[in-house]
C-alpha cells in the first residue's frame, strides 16, 4: 500500500523544514508521494524534485494560494501546476509584495494595542520566504510577547483577532483560474474552515476538490465531506499542513491518504 501526503511547508514559506530534510521525514514516515504546497510560491519545488530524483520520492508540484473573500482567508491548493509558467512567477510576485505590506499593517495594529514588535524581526525570521502570520508568531514568541505560536494566532492574529489584516488582492475566482491556466486542478484547503455555501459557491467558480483528509478534521467531520465531495463530483485530497518545528505538533503523515486518491488526480489532469 502506497500513501501520500499533499500538504507540506518548507522553508520557502512559513515552514522550517528544506525540501530535502522534508523528504527524508516523509520517508521515515512512509510517504511514498508528497507535494509542497507552499504559500503563494513555487520555489521549493525545483529543489524538492531533485532531491526526490536521488531518493526515489515522488514529488506532486503543489501551491497553497492565499484568496480573500468577505475580508475573510480561503485557502485554494493547486496540484500538479506547470510551476515554472512565467505568468504564475508574476502573479506569486504580486502577491509576495502584498504579504509585506500586510506585515507592516499587522505590527501597526498591535503597536496600537500595547505591543512593539518591529516589522524587521518578522522579515528577518521568513528571510528570502514568503513572509505570513506563522513568521509574526513566531517573532511574538521571540520578543515575549506571547508563549508559543498557537497563543499569538488565538490572542491577536488569527481570523477574529484584533491584530487580523487579511488584504490579498486575490478572489478565490481568480486563484481557480490561475491553477487551472497553469494546467493544475484547485481544491479547497482545511474545509471546515469555511461556511458549506462558500463552498458550494466555489464549485460554480470550477473548484476540481476537498481537502477531505486533514489532522483536525475527526472522522464524523472527514465522513461529511466524503459525501459532499460524492454528491458533487469533486476530487478527494488529503494532507497533514506540516510546518516543521513552526507547529510541532504537527506530523508529516498525520493526514496521509491511499496512493489511488493520487492516481484519481492525475487521471483528472489528463482527461482535461
Amino acid at each position: 500500500m502506497k500513501y501520500a501526503d499533499l500538504h507540506l511547508h518548507t522553508l520557502f514559506s512559513d515552514g522550517t523544514s528544506s525540501p530535502d530534510e522534508l523528504i527524508e521525514e516523509a520517508q521515515k514516515e512512509g510517504i511514498d508521494c508528497l507535494s509542497i504546497a507552499d504559500h503563494d510560491t513555487v520555489m521549493g519545488i525545483e529543489p524538492a524534485l531533485e532531491y526526490a530524483r536521488k531518493k526515489g520520492a515522488e514529488i506532486l508540484s503543489g501551491i497553497e494560494l492565499t484568496a480573500e473573500y468577505n475580508n475573510q482567508e480561503i485557502h485554494i491548493l493547486g496540484y500538479l501546476i506547470d510551476h515554472k509558467a512565467q505568468f504564475l512567477r508574476e502573479k506569486l510576485e504580486v502577491l509576495r509584495q502584498n504579504r509585506i505590506e500586510r506585515i507592516y499593517k499587522i505590527t501597526d495594529k498591535l503597536k496600537a494595542m500595547g505591543f512593539s514588535l518591529a516589522p524587521d524581526k518578522v522579515f528577518a525570521l521568513a528571510d528570502n520566504a514568503t513572509v505570513g502570520r506563522m513568521h509574526v508568531a513566531r517573532a511574538m514568541v521571540s520578543e515575549g510577547i506571547v508563549a508559543s505560536p498557537a497563543e499569538a494566532f488565538a490572542r491577536f492574529i488569527g481570523d477574529k483577532g484584533r491584530a487580523y489584516v487579511c488584504g490579498f488582492r486575490l478572489s478565490p475566482g481568480e486563484a481557480i483560474g490561475l491553477i487551472r491556466k497553469a494546467g493544475g486542478l484547485s481544491v479547497l484547503a482545511h474545509p471546515y474552515t469555511v461556511r458549506d455555501e462558500l463552498a458550494m459557491r466555489l464549485i460554480e467558480l470550477g473548484l476540481d476538490g476537498l481537502e477531505v483528509y486533514y489532522p483536525e478534521h475527526n472522522p464524523t467531520t472527514t465522513a461529511f465531506y466524503l459525501d459532499f465531495a460524492r454528491r458533487h463530483n469533486l476530487l478527494v485530497t488529503g494532507g497533514s499542513d506540516y510546518h516543521g518545528l513552526a507547529k510541532p505538533e504537527v506530523r508529516i503523515g498525520s493526514a496521509k491518504i491511499p496512493y489511488d486518491l493520487v492516481e484519481n488526480l492525475k487521471q483528472a489532469k489528463e482527461k482535461r
